[in-house]
């Protein structure tokens, strides 16, 4: 279905969302914790952390994960996809594109998903096989268990959706890249409904041992207080698994089939940095937030809030607050602004989905929930920051910021729902 340009362009709806992760494996509950100020990050149970520096992480509650893939009728393949199918299965009955527990019809939807580490866990276990027994004794399903777009795959296996299915890989921007394509392919007549989000599941003895020797995460002992953005007091981040999965799709059409409409994708911005591998660029961060603006053909001083990447590392922080100040000028001292990986942990490729996701409960409630640990805001951090309590919010759009390694932006506008 290629474009023409004499078709204006779709407006891009959602029509629904599911959710995996360390506040709850459903978003009534995830809201209500947003609200309540209840961080999932805690000691670590999935693994030996002994001898590594840092034993904490934000990990998907015991049995919530697993009763799910039953509900479905699979057995455990791998973390990141395991939690991608269930979230995937709450967006797609949400949207009414599947009824039940299956089996299930051919569907014209195409998959897009975000990852950072890809099927993790599956490395993991291939790596231990490699060096316990040899090359010779590795598993059959090694190939395709491991190719990051088993994620997709699967997903699109397991509910038989027939559109385009594939994975963008690009670190902690991956899932706000994918919902960023899927905007578009329907934006431009390429798909009519589209599953998109991210999924990382990286707590196992290679992926999270990698993560403590690179000097990014937190080492405050106190779990609860140990994720601080924007905070003068900051160390660094904390990891979180999890996923999120978005049903986008055609306005028109959703609204001729009945659909509920959750909120509107209005405008998508990325560029790359292209100055450094792991350091942040606040011109790049500010070119991908105007052309998100750009797009979604809005202003500056519309924005109701912005949902900040916040990794509450201390150079990261400070970069995006400076890139704010650019793009925002004096309405950043009115604009309220958060971060929610106090709350989920820094989910690398999934961040983008859950905290998408808690924008679209924001609009929808007019809500945004407190930011966790701000009792020492960084003055170079010069934003209007939401403090310990939740503050009631301006109908509006919301601009959702995603940053990652290497260098890559992506800027998401999402806005209220309007016939």
């Amino acid at each position: 279905m290629p474009t023409d340009s004499s078709i204006p362009n779709q407006r891009v709806a959602v029509t629904g969302m599911g959710i995996v992760s360390a506040l709850g494996i459903d978003e009534d509950s995830v809201w209500s914790q947003l609200l309540e100020g209840k961080s999932g990050i805690d000691q670590l149970q999935s693994l030996d952390t002994s001898k590594l520096k840092v034993s904490i992480g934000a990990e998907v509650p015991p049995g919530l994960l697993e009763d799910a893939l039953k509900t479905l009728g699979r057995r455990s393949v791998d973390r990141a996809l395991d939690m991608a199918v269930v979230a995937s299965a709450q967006a797609l009955l949400q949207a009414k594109l599947i009824s039940g527990d299956g089996p299930f019809d051919d569907k014209d939807v195409s998959v897009i998903l975000g990852t950072g580490t890809g099927s993790a866990q599956s490395y993991n276990q291939a790596y231990n096989i490699l060096f316990e027994k040899g090359s010779h004794n590795l598993r059959p399903t090694t190939v395709p268990r491991c190719m990051y777009n088993a994620i997709s795959a699967g997903i699109s296996l397991q509910f038989r959706l027939t559109g385009a299915n594939y994975v963008i890989v690009s670190a902690c921007t991956s899932a706000t890249n994918a919902i960023g394509t899927a905007f578009r392919m329907i934006r431009h007549g390429y798909a009519d409904r589209v599953l998109c989000g991210g999924a990382d599941g990286f707590f196992d003895p290679f992926s999270f041992g990698a993560w403590n020797n690179i000097g990014a995460l937190s080492r405050i002992e106190d779990p609860k207080k140990a994720c601080r953005p924007f905070a003068e007091d900051r160390q660094g981040t904390v990891l979180g698994e999890g996923a999120g999965a978005i049903v986008l799709e055609a306005y028109d059409k959703a609204i001729d089939r009945g659909a509920a409409i959750r909120a509107e994708i209005l405008g998508y911005g990325e560029s790359s940095d292209a100055a450094h591998i792991t350091k942040p660029s606040s011109k790049g961060q500010a070119k991908a937030m105007q052309q998100a603006l750009k797009d979604a053909c809005i202003d500056p001083s519309e924005i109701a809030l912005i949902n900040a990447h916040g990794t509450a590392t201390p150079g990261n922080d400070s970069c995006e607050s400076e890139s704010i100040r650019r793009i925002f000028g004096h309405h950043a001292d009115r604009i309220p602004v958060v971060a929610n990986k106090s709350y989920f942990g820094h989910t690398l490729g999934a961040s983008g989905a859950l905290e998408t996701i808690a924008s679209v409960k924001m609009i929808e409630n007019r809500k945004a929930p407190p930011n966790l640990n701000l009792e020492n805001p960084d003055p170079a951090c010069d934003l209007n920051l939401v403090k310990s309590e939740p503050i009631s919010i301006d109908i509006g759009p919301i601009m959702k910021n995603s940053f990652g390694f290497g260098g890559g932006n992506g800027v998401l506008i999402i806005n209220p729902s309007k016939v």
